[in-house]
């Protein structure tokens, strides 16, 4: 196939017009695209930083086989290719002189990307972290749940929003593609992070959720500090957001779990996600 069939745009709308139904299509598989132009075309640029997203699709014979998106300083982002879609790609992207920091796709497209990348631009890809898109199946609530209950956080809630969102970043060594005010802001607005509280009141771990989006809702993030971890909470959390995505008609809820991680991927399989598919997450330094 040829670099050619590769199309590359700023403009989402137009974008979205030619590759919407292709994203709707499988939805737990595309849900990280679909959530990040959902993002964008309500909230605009703001939604992932001061650096224009870039979108791409392959298509042949009018119909979208596949897409990209990358929204700067992240990775590029992929659906499903085949090795020969991969090299034809990192061709294009190649020879139009863009650097990537690396890439996030499906376990097998990453893989071949990487390769595909390094052969065209002498990049060494490193692999950084595989993960595990789940799908929740039966929402199985662990038995006895944490003393304690869910709230949905407000504006009252939004310094301590704030500095958990700071320390989620930091613990997953990723690079906030927004800053703090505004992700937080956002979710208040819209009541997607939900705390799971103690009798007292004090709040001790927070999950939160995706817009609704083709029918699929993600969980993400989920997070405890680290001094009160092992007690439950975090389970609950997810528990409780699970349950509100499925009351508000979400036909499939998903999240990611790092599998470098036993004791999340443990957690999340006994209250009732089962595995979709492993994702990898690549690095690339400078040739």
């Amino acid at each position: 196939m040829s670099p050619d069939d590769w199309h590359l745009t700023e403009d989402l709308d137009g974008f979205l017009a030619r590759a919407g139904d292709f994203l709707r299509s499988r939805p737990a598989l595309h849900t990280v695209p679909l959530t990040v132009t959902e993002a964008l075309r309500t909230r605009g640029a703001d939604a992932y930083g001061a650096e224009a997203p870039i979108f791409g699709r392959l298509e042949r014979a009018g119909e979208v086989r596949a897409i990209f998106f990358r929204t700067p300083p992240r990775r590029l982002n992929l659906t499903p290719l085949t090795p020969e879609e991969a090299d034809s790609l990192a061709d294009y992207l190649a020879d139009l002189g863009r650097p990537l920091p690396g890439v996030s796709a499906d376990h097998d497209t990453a893989t071949a990307f990487a390769e595909a990348w390094q052969r065209h631009t002498g990049a060494t890809p490193t692999l950084y972290e595989r993960q595990c898109l789940y799908r929740l199946g039966t929402l199985t609530p662990p038995e006895p749940l944490p003393e304690g209950r869910g709230r949905v956080a407000g504006t009252q809630d939004r310094d301590q929003l704030m500095l958990w969102y700071r320390e989620f970043v930091d613990a997953i060594g990723e690079v906030s593609s927004s800053d703090a005010s505004s992700w937080v802001d956002a979710r208040i607005a819209s009541g997607r992070v939900t705390f799971w509280e103690t009798p007292d009141g004090t709040p001790v771990s927070m999950a939160g959720v995706t817009p609704m989006v083709a029918g699929q809702i993600r969980v993400a993030p989920v997070y405890t500090p680290a001094r009160l971890r092992g007690r439950g909470y975090a389970g609950a959390a997810t528990v409780e957001v699970s349950r509100a995505a499925l009351a508000a008609g979400a036909e499939e809820v998903l999240l990611f779990a790092d599998l470098a991680n036993p004791i999340s991927n443990g957690l999340y399989q006994r209250i009732g996600y089962r595995p979709v598919t492993d994702f990898a997450v690549y690095d690339f330094s400078c040739p």
